[in-house]
């Protein structure tokens, strides 16, 4: 596979974070999101008002200096945590209002993950720890689209393996075929080469890229580092719960610049859009 750095043309900075709308619709939607942690004084706003809209078949790095509420969007986002206030829609779907039950559900048949730790079950083989999905879902085990994703991230061979036998570049992989076996809305990626080192990085950033160029995949990616961003097409950045600025396109150095303004003075960067 013919991995890519990125297509970097120019860099350019939005007032919010409205993404071009496609004939296809939205994969992400949320509308005034806030979280708050406690009550009183000592209460926490990890987010202050979100608006997100994300077009279908996009990929979207999400940065921001620790404590911005990275994590806390995703968590909300992916319906692994209830926002105190606002709205959040999948795929079309409103998700804010639902049961516990239908929120697993959904991020079962319809969300794909993929984290730094890569959670693969050790007892399980490769080829089983992708169907997993499908099993808790109550779907058919599909094992030809299990080899058909095991192929495209070039795992074809390792179907029988378990995961402590392989290397954490192809657990990674494996934990990409995962979330893609069941062809889901959304893929969130939380610092998914955080554990990997600079070229293994590159190639699994190289598939989730492909995923999107090829598949129609959408890809919703926290990261830290500046050039795994550079593999998005849109880079957001958070500062104390609120989207402060984007970049389209932008490189490496570009997406490092602007992290270091955002860290060096964190209301520059909303100052700026404003």
């Amino acid at each position: 596979m013919r991995l890519r750095s990125g297509r970097r043309q120019k860099a350019d900075d939005r007032p919010d974070a409205e993404a071009p709308a496609t004939a296809s619709g939205l994969a992400v939607e949320l509308r005034g999101v806030r979280r708050r942690y406690g009550r009183g004084a000592g209460a926490v706003h990890a987010l202050a008002g979100i608006d997100l809209a994300l077009a279908r078949g996009t990929f979207t790095a999400v940065m921001g200096p620790s404590g911005s509420g990275k994590s806390t969007f995703l968590q909300c986002a992916a319906g692994l945590d209830r926002p105190s206030a606002g709205s959040v829609r999948l795929g079309g779907t409103e998700i804010t209002g639902m049961g516990e039950n239908q929120l697993t559900e959904l991020r079962r048949s319809r969300l794909g993950f993929v984290f730094q730790a890569f959670n693969l079950l050790p007892s399980l083989t490769v080829e089983q720890n992708v169907l997993l999905p499908m099993r808790l879902a109550g779907q058919r085990q599909d094992r030809r689209r299990a080899e058909a994703v095991l192929a495209r991230v070039g795992l074809a061979d390792k179907a029988k393996r378990r995961p402590g036998e392989l290397s954490g570049g192809q657990q990674q992989r494996v934990a990409i075929a995962r979330a893609l076996v069941t062809s889901p809305d959304v893929i969130f990626a939380d610092e998914p080469t955080g554990a990997l080192d600079t070229g293994t990085a590159a190639e699994v950033l190289g598939l989730l890229r492909q995923a999107v160029d090829t598949l129609g995949a959408t890809v919703v990616m926290v990261t830290h580092d500046p050039a795994a961003a550079a593999w998005a097409d849109r880079v957001l950045f958070l500062a104390n719960g609120v989207f402060a600025g984007g970049l389209e396109r932008g490189s490496a150095e570009q997406i490092a610049a602007r992290m270091a303004a955002l860290t060096a003075r964190p209301g520059a960067m909303a100052e700026a859009v404003a």
